[in-house]
């Protein structure tokens, strides 16, 4: 029954891949480079390695705490999913400027990933939610 908790952690969103410390966030977002949407703001810097790590930040403005938890749960999952918009060897801070009107993962992954693509770029890896599709036709 637990098979979420064991295993190398393929889609998991780890403890050691999430900025945890004041410091760590601080530094993202004084040294990384930086691209925003109506929504969101995403920092980023690269340090090389192996490691990737990325943390969520939603402030009291956004609104109350069942929006903020919300926006983060939503957030996090899309970053659980999409793995490869944060690159190994990179440390990604994602701060919310206001909340979304759907606060869905399908709108807020349209307006967030689309402009970390934009920005840095594709890293070929195939997508979990991509089909195949065969340019032969019978």
């Amino acid at each position: 029954m637990g098979g979420a908790r064991g295993g190398s952690g393929g889609f998991r969103f780890l403890k050691e891949e999430r900025l945890r410390s004041d410091r760590e966030y601080r530094e993202v977002v004084r040294k990384g480079e930086r691209t925003a949407t109506a929504h969101f703001t995403v920092y980023r810097d690269f340090l090389g390695g192996g490691a990737r790590k990325v943390g969520i930040s939603v402030g009291k403005r956004v609104g109350r705490a069942v929006l903020r938890n919300r926006i983060k749960r939503v957030l996090r999952e899309i970053c659980r999913i999409h793995k490869n918009a944060f690159p190994n060897g990179s440390r990604t801070a994602i701060v919310v400027k206001m909340a979304p009107s759907p606060t869905g993962m399908a709108a807020v992954s349209a307006e967030l990933l689309p402009a970390i693509f934009r920005r840095w770029g594709r890293k070929e890896e195939p997508s979990l939610c991509a089909q195949e599709i065969s340019s032969s036709q019978p």
